[in-house]
């Protein structure tokens, strides 16, 4: 099947999925968000036995894709909350996938990007990977995200990177247990495809169970996370805050925001 925002290669039962919007620094779109969605499901039932998620040229993923954010201002309820169930849908489905995952963030991983990058099992970031929830800084609510977030790092630093929405490099995110390895970018392919070599020498009837074992000791409390992620994500678009943040960044001023403190 052909895509039009990524790469699909398989190649001894390892598939690679290579966001491919280079010049826009593979920014998501709604396009993207679904062929995700629709190749991450497939795999679970295809012959391959490791996911390796990374991204075209010099980013990972930047984020949401600026046109997209434009577009955010004149839709109605149900169009977020539809967008808002497709973003939930990719990232339980990269979670819950009953194969391992690896991240191979080769560059910027921002906001929708670092979720996607942190949600796999495993992340390898280069030295000069950039990370950051940064959507307060537009009246965003960092919803959905959250709901993984705290189960990653505790509550105390989940606090601290959503409500600062601050950009942090591969070394921090490596010491709060987001990435597990930092490698040189010449070596980051090579690197992310040994480690799938070596995880699919093990039983994958055994690396299934142990992956829906896991989820499934998270399940009570992240179905209810993703339920009120959802609700807060759908209800911040429709906020003056959003407006106004969503406009001074496309407009590159600061912004003014109609709440109070």
């Amino acid at each position: 099947m052909s895509y039009k925002t990524i790469l699909v290669t398989d190649s001894h039962a390892i598939r690679t999925i290579t966001l491919n919007r280079p010049d826009r620094r593979n920014a998501m779109t709604r396009e993207m968000q679904t062929e995700l969605i629709s190749v991450i499901e497939e795999s679970a039932t295809n012959q391959c036995c490791a996911l390796i998620l990374t991204g075209a040229g010099d980013a990972f993923c930047s984020g949401l894709d600026l046109l997209e954010l434009q577009a955010m201002r004149d839709m109605t309820p149900a169009e977020h909350r539809t967008d808002a169930e497709r973003l939930a849908r990719l990232f339980v489905s990269l979670y819950e996938l009953p194969l391992p995952t690896i991240a191979a963030v080769n560059g910027p991983a921002i906001a929708g990007g670092t979720g996607l990058a942190t949600l796999c099992d495993f992340t390898m970031a280069t030295p000069a990977a950039k990370f950051g929830f940064t959507e307060v800084r537009i009246g965003f609510v960092p919803a959905l995200v959250a709901a993984f977030l705290a189960l990653q790092v505790g509550d105390k630093r989940c606090r601290d990177l959503l409500l600062s929405g601050r950009l942090f490099g591969a070394a921090e995110a490596h010491q709060m247990g987001l990435v597990n390895e930092i490698v040189e970018r010449e070596e980051l392919a090579p690197r992310a495809h040994a480690l799938a070599k070596s995880l699919i020498a093990n039983s994958p009837q055994s690396i299934s169970a142990t992956k829906r074992l896991l989820a499934e000791q998270n399940r009570a409390w992240l179905d209810a996370a993703v339920v009120a992620a959802l609700e807060a994500n759908a209800r911040s678009r429709e906020t003056a805050d959003f407006r106004e943040g969503v406009s001074a960044f496309l407009e590159k001023r600061r912004p003014v925001w109609k709440s109070k403190c």
